[in-house]
């Protein structure tokens, strides 16, 4: 596979932007930097996503895929939201420190973590630095409930964990199949394995004991909302118990990136995926609203909505994001010899 040329969208904190002429702009190289942030949950409070907290041992992500909404978060470190986001990759190496410390903080009180809010914990890297399997390691001695959503087969490699952390106290795992076409996922998802190799996830996981579903995430409109029965019925032969989806969306610099890999890769389709999509965001590319995010509003957007529950209940499958977070009472208890939740 040819080398990733450097290439970011303007970054809108900076005064000065780079631009190269035709074949001067450099290769992205794989960059990892090491973060050292004295603290690893994240807390959402966005009405709209059901978990509050998530643990990130990543930043950017290898993955590239070109609809990913955390892009614009490498802005904040000054990075690029194109290559930069792909290849210049951050990293909390005392993760499972730090989350232990959170854990024995008399305040815990056992709520549901998950892994990840931003990108993905099992990107590539993770084969190399292990972060996440010690983060799950931790919610395993703690007995602390987890939810789990990846696009990577390297999630296999934790089924042991995964299978006693759901076994003792409560674990999910979500595997992300957005397209059910090959070459609609190897255009818009360049390095993650096929439609194909993640159903197999889903399969050995379930096979395994790991409560296991599947993301139709995103969803977009034009291009991959008529697969989304197959994808379904496939992931529940597969063995998945659960699916949920969320449309497309194109925050910030994403919308240029994302049209940018649409229009070369997929020329064609272009021009009918943005219309789709401005017809789930009555006439815009994204509305940021919430509630409006993550599905729209309007008759396209009820469209996608009604076949996607009416293909989940066909197949036995429990549909909607509850589904997937299952929020309940807490598992979580201290070890021995640690401050008691009660």
């Amino acid at each position: 596979m040819a080398k990733l040329v450097l290439q970011n969208p303007v970054q809108r904190w900076e005064r000065h932007a780079i631009t190269y002429d035709d074949g001067e702009a450099r290769t992205a190289e794989l960059e990892t930097i090491p973060d050292r942030s004295r603290t690893i949950l994240a807390e959402n409070d966005s009405p709209d996503v059901g978990f509050r907290y998530s643990v990130n041992p990543y930043r950017g992500c290898y993955h590239g895929c070109a609809y990913c909404y955390a892009r614009p978060s490498h802005e904040y470190l000054s990075l690029g939201a194109g290559t930069d986001f792909e290849r210049r990759i951050v990293y909390k190496p005392e993760a499972a420190a730090l989350l232990r410390e959170a854990f024995d903080a008399p305040r815990w009180r056992g709520e549901l973590v998950a892994f990840s809010g931003v990108t993905d914990c099992y990107q590539p890297l993770e084969s190399r630095l292990g972060l996440t399997r010690a983060c799950l390691e931790v919610c395993a001695e703690y007995k602390n409930p987890v939810a789990v959503i990846t696009k990577s087969p390297l999630v296999e490699r934790d089924v042991d964990v995964l299978a006693d952390l759901a076994t003792r106290a409560r674990a999910r795992v979500a595997v992300s199949i957005p397209f059910a076409r090959e070459e609609h996922a190897r255009a818009l998802e360049p390095f993650v394995t096929t439609p194909a190799r993640r159903l197999r996830t889903i399969e050995r996981l379930a096979a395994a004991g790991v409560p296991v579903g599947v993301s139709v995430s995103p969803v977009v409109p034009g291009l991959s909302d008529d697969g989304i029965p197959d994808v379904l019925r496939r992931a529940a032969d597969a063995g998945a118990s659960f699916a949920f989806y969320v449309v497309l969306r194109l925050p910030g610099p994403v919308r240029e990136v994302f049209e940018a890999r649409l229009r070369e890769a997929l020329p064609l389709r272009a021009d009918r995926v943005l219309a789709r999509l401005r017809d789930v965001f009555d006439g815009k590319l994204y509305d940021a609203r919430f509630g409006a995010r993550q599905a729209g509003s309007g008759p396209y957007a009820r469209a996608i909505e009604a076949l996607f529950a009416r293909a989940a209940e066909r197949h036995g499958l429990r549909h909607g994001e509850a589904s997937y977070v299952d929020v309940g009472e807490t598992t979580f208890a201290r070890p021995r010899g640690q401050l008691s939740l009660f």
